[in-house]
């Protein structure tokens, strides 16, 4: 008996038969495009080129350029040939043809012609580092850029480039850490703290950023200083805020914080004296956290309508009621409305305008939560100064832009000298 057996034929992985998105979508005017940039670079140098030698190539010397001795005065050097460079930009890659030449210097010398529109071992063009950069600032990981720019780079973007390019970012990062403040109209500071993850050690590892956000006197913020620190200590505050003081900055006149031991202790040693306000939304937190979830709605509609009174006597009226009443519902979340003191209602010394942005941190809040959101493709960040630095790259790099506060039209009214009377 004889059986037949049939084998299947040969199937091809779908990486090798698949045609991709993208893959057919040919653009005639790109394709043009890149093919005219390698003679728009080149014709570029070579005029550069051409004004240095003080003559274009085959071109006679100028009669004036040979005096009776016959020595030459108007030819600066000499031509010797040329090299290929590979150029990437937002062009694409590309090979081009750079020329070269010996010059002549006044002691007789020579020395290498260097073209000032493309520098020494410049592979990549300055808006192509830049492209790379936001990419990755974007919330795209170092590995993933490749991909992401794979149509416009080529492919030729692996994550080595991306860190290249990021370590070219430090320079910037640490010529803004030593910058002079001494400029800046500052007359008010928003300071808080948060936490991330970096490498150390070949370990996950929890730091903190710390963060100021200063206010200028027509009401724009800016980002004066972000540290990574091992903790929110008393220490920790004052280092950052020593440094702020030793490179000029001014005595603010309003101080909005998050509440944190750390940072009071270290604003009494170097501020004392100036309004601090207690962000009112952490501590609509704190209180929460002392009641059971079954009182949550009721100790949210007691605290918001204290805290957004229209007057300050309305303030004062509903501050009272509302400790007599937790007193008795819950005495624990009196007690923490208690601790923040007068500081929970510094904004009243403000005017009425100003409110609404002295009452919390949200400005840094909604950074730091725009901060995380980028780099959550990465989990943890290679170190602490990368941590930082990328902070402070998503402000330089307009990935997160700033506005005026409210009420900036009324900042010139300095906050009164004593507090309003909110004793219970």
């Amino acid at each position: 008996m004889t059986s037949t057996t049939t084998k299947p034929e040969a199937v091809q992985p779908d990486t090798e038969t698949g045609v991709y998105l993208f893959d057919d979508w040919f653009d005639p005017i790109e394709a043009g495009l890149r093919d005219r940039v390698r003679d728009f670079i080149e014709t570029m140098i070579r005029t550069e080129f051409d004004a240095a030698l003080g003559r274009p190539r085959y071109a006679r010397r100028p009669e004036a350029s040979e005096g009776v001795d016959g020595a030459d005065r108007g030819v600066a050097g000499h031509r010797h040939g040329c090299r290929t460079r590979t150029l990437m930009g937002t062009f694409g890659s590309t090979e081009i043809t750079v020329p070269r030449a010996r010059l002549k210097s006044g002691d007789g010398t020579t020395s290498e012609w260097k073209s000032k529109a493309l520098r020494a071992y410049q592979r990549r063009t300055k808006a192509a580092d830049a492209l790379i950069a936001s990419t990755y600032l974007a919330g795209t990981n170092t590995r993933r850029v490749r991909r992401a720019l794979a149509a416009l780079f080529g492919g030729a973007v692996g994550k080595d480039t991306v860190s290249r390019v990021w370590r070219k970012v430090k320079t910037d990062w640490e010529a803004w850490n030593t910058r002079s403040l001494a400029n800046e109209p500052i007359v008010r500071l928003i300071l808080d703290g948060t936490v991330v993850k970096v490498r150390l050690d070949r370990k996950a590892t929890s730091i903190s950023l710390l963060v100021v956000i200063g206010v200028r006197e027509d009401g724009q913020k800016i980002l004066l200083a972000v540290k990574n620190m091992g903790g929110e200590t008393a220490e920790a505050w004052r280092s950052v805020l020593d440094d702020l003081v030793a490179r000029g900055l001014r005595r603010p006149q309003f101080l909005i914080v998050d509440g944190a031991k750390g940072l009071d202790a270290a604003i009494a040693r170097i501020w004392d004296g100036v309004p601090v306000q207690r962000c009112t939304v952490h501590k609509h937190r704190n209180l929460l956290a002392n009641a059971p979830e079954r009182l949550h709605e009721e100790i949210t509609a007691d605290y918001t309508d204290m805290i957004y009174a229209e007057t300050p006597q309305d303030i004062e009226d509903r501050r009272r009621k509302f400790i007599a009443k937790w007193r008795i519902r819950h005495r624990d979340v009196a007690d923490s409305l208690e601790e923040a003191g007068d500081r929970l209602f510094s904004f009243t010394r403000l005017p009425p305008s100003q409110w609404r942005s002295a009452r919390t941190t949200n400005c840094i809040e909604r950074l730091h939560e725009e901060f995380k959101r980028r780099i959550k493709t990465q989990t943890v960040l290679p170190s602490a100064a990368t941590a930082a630095m990328l902070f402070w790259a998503l402000m330089a790099s307009g990935q997160i832009v700033m506005r005026k506060i409210d009420g900036w039209q009324t900042l010139a009214t300095k906050p009164v000298d004593q507090p309003v009377d909110l004793a219970a």
